[in-house]
């Protein structure tokens, strides 16, 4: 669905920079989209949108936490400085992979919620 409304933005945002039809046609188009944004289904999936980031933005800030911990008693672990890099690095690896999947898991429960009865 990201994809579609992707490519509807992008076409509507071409044509109107490449409209040569002028200040009118402009205006016309801004107003039928003001008319469409200010819907109320669209209205309503734009707060499930900003709930949806705000839930990630929460869910993330603790995991990287954790991840930078890790890293942290990665590199103070015994060892020659080759390995305590090495060790450092992995857990990096490892902590960036858990924040992108945590915010992944909150994005994904907050649309599963709103997702139709029958889809996924």
């Amino acid at each position: 669905m990201r994809g579609k409304a992707g490519l509807v933005i992008g076409l509507a945002a071409g044509y109107v920079l490449g409209a040569r039809a002028g200040r009118q046609r402009y205006e016309q188009i801004k107003t039928q989209w003001l008319k469409v944004w200010n819907l109320d289904p669209v209205q309503k999936q734009v707060v499930k949108v900003k709930a949806a980031a705000a839930d990630a933005a929460k869910a993330v800030p603790g995991v990287l936490w954790n991840g930078v911990k890790k890293v942290s008693d990665a590199v103070q672990s015994p060892g020659t400085p080759g390995e305590k890099l090495d060790a450092g690095v992995a857990q990096a690896q490892k902590a960036s992979k858990e924040a992108a999947e945590a915010a992944k898991d909150a994005l994904s429960s907050t649309a599963s919620d709103d997702a139709p009865k029958g889809a996924g």
